[in-house]
């Protein structure tokens, strides 16, 4: 009945949509998965075909740098500036940012007690996989003091009651950067930092998939991730 009342639909409608698995409009299927907060792949994966599912998930991507230095600074400022539901930043350390905005931190906190949704999740430096990381990369065993630095600049996080900052021990094979329906994911190469590796930029869009995979990437780290302030 809260469907069918949102949606200004007869209740039939709603219960046929279910029982009897048919299609709803565009329109409906676009509002339906902002009520439900998934996407219209998800809920409805045959409602286009695959031609259709292919050109929608070439439109997801914005742009793609053959490296991260090459995306100007001012996206990164831009994305951030413009984000007001949820930032996530998920990465190993990521201490660039701090270095493209010097006032990040700053932002964050803005940001969190506007209402955002703000984490940041960098890698374990305890962690065997970070450790690989550094040497994969061939800077030996810095990977860990790099982390220690970057956290550095979120100490005013905290304790904070909206913002979390959390370490994980997965593998990463993307670092994701996400704002809102946008996001900047940083491919990972073996041999190769962060720093030299492609990024593409995305955008979600009703009927995609792409951008929600990494999102569900993301989620899964995001679950297993811990509170780098948990015993305080």
């Amino acid at each position: 009945m809260a469907v069918a009342d949102r949606l200004g639909v007869d209740p039939k409608t709603v219960e046929r949509w279910m029982v009897q698995d048919r299609l709803p409009y565009p329109k409906h299927r676009h509002a339906i998965a902002a009520m439900v907060t998934e996407s219209e792949s998800y809920l409805w994966p045959n409602a286009y075909s695959p031609e259709r599912a292919a050109a929608i998930a070439q439109s997801e991507v914005v742009m793609v740098y053959p490296r991260r230095s090459a995306v100007p600074a001012d996206l990164w400022q831009r994305l951030l500036g413009q984000a007001t539901m949820q930032i996530g930043i998920l990465a190993y350390g990521g201490l660039f940012l701090h270095e493209l905005i010097p006032d990040l931190t700053k932002t964050l906190i803005a940001k969190a007690e506007a209402g955002a949704k703000v984490e940041v999740l960098l890698g374990d430096p305890e962690s065997p996989q970070v450790k690989q990381r550094g040497r994969d990369e061939g800077i030996g065993d810095s990977m860990p003091a790099k982390i220690r630095n970057t956290l550095a600049f979120y100490e005013p996080m905290r304790g904070h009651y909206t913002a979390a900052v959390m370490f994980h021990d997965t593998i990463l094979y993307n670092s994701i950067y996400r704002f809102d329906d946008e996001m900047l994911v940083n491919t990972h190469l073996f041999g190769h930092p962060a720093a030299h590796a492609p990024i593409m930029h995305l955008r979600r869009l009703a009927g995609g998939d792409l951008f929600d995979t990494y999102v569900a990437s993301y989620e899964r780290v995001r679950a297993r991730a811990q509170d780098v302030w948990a015993d305080d």
